[in-house]
């Protein structure tokens, strides 16, 4: 399986609708991947919080379909990233999209844990409620983004409804660069997949970001890394080896606590 994670930088000076036509446009040089992967809220900046209103859109609206025809295009399989998703009957949403080949509505996910501390994010947007999968050919994807990474509860439950690569674009900030690269590897040693997480570079409303999107293996291995700045990281990887990990090594079977509901005392 080949995988092609894109590495934007958001940087103010760019429209949203120039930035949707590049983008469109480095998905469609993909054309030889079986997945390409996008980063969160690329259309703002994930620490723009005052364009998130101005910028939201509704789940089917320009980035949907500019994202539908590159996948189509391309002929890949597109986690196109996260929108500020505007729900005509609630809030706004941190929300994933996902097309398949032939450029339809895969999935969607909504974030579930928002980040801000009682501000940002965590106070401008709805949780999602939902955990999110999407079967591929050679694999189930499982979807997550950005802070989400720091809640392996999540992700076992990705894995427990089937996931064997977990993708999880992201906004991730500078300053905490080495937990990115740490729980990264943890959700994928823990989980016994792999791991696909696409970041941001250059500066959100101030907020210089941490590029270095990665993807590790079953093992915790790290498969490739990029740099700092925008760039397209392209590696492959043998889906099958979830499945190998998971037999040479059984810990999953060894669960004992989340399996079940307590008992009443």
């Amino acid at each position: 399986m080949r995988a092609s994670v894109i590495q934007i930088a958001v940087d103010e000076g760019e429209s949203v609708e120039s930035r949707r036509r590049r983008v469109a446009s480095m998905v469609r040089d993909q054309s030889g991947a079986d997945l390409v992967v996008l980063p969160e809220l690329w259309t703002t900046g994930a620490f723009a919080y005052e364009d998130f209103g101005r910028e939201a859109e509704p789940l089917e609206g320009p980035t949907y379909e500019a994202m539908a025809k590159a996948a189509s295009d391309a002929g890949v399989w597109l986690h196109a990233g996260s929108i500020p998703e505007r729900d005509p009957d609630g809030p706004l949403y941190n929300t994933s999209l996902v097309f398949s080949p032939s450029g339809d509505l895969a999935a969607a996910y909504r974030k579930i844990h928002r980040f801000g501390f009682d501000k940002g994010e965590a106070v401008l947007m709805g949780a999602g409620a939902e955990l999110v999968t999407v079967r591929l050919p050679s694999t189930t994807l499982g979807l997550g983004t950005c802070y989400d990474l720091r809640f392996p509860e999540l992700f076992r439950g990705l894995v427990d409804a089937g996931a064997e690569t977990l993708v999880v674009p992201a906004g991730w900030p500078e300053r905490r660069r080495s937990h990115w690269t740490l729980l990264a590897q943890a959700r994928a040693v823990e989980n016994q997949s792999f791991v696909v997480a696409c970041g941001t570079a250059g500066t959100h409303a101030g907020v210089p970001q941490a590029g270095h999107s990665i993807v590790v293996d079953p093992w915790g291995e790290v498969l490739a890394q990029a740099g700092a700045d925008e760039e397209v990281l392209t590696v492959e990887f043998d889906p099958g080896k979830v499945a190998t990990t998971r037999e040479q090594f059984p810990a999953l079977k060894d669960r004992v606590l989340g399996l079940q509901p307590p008992r009443s005392p």
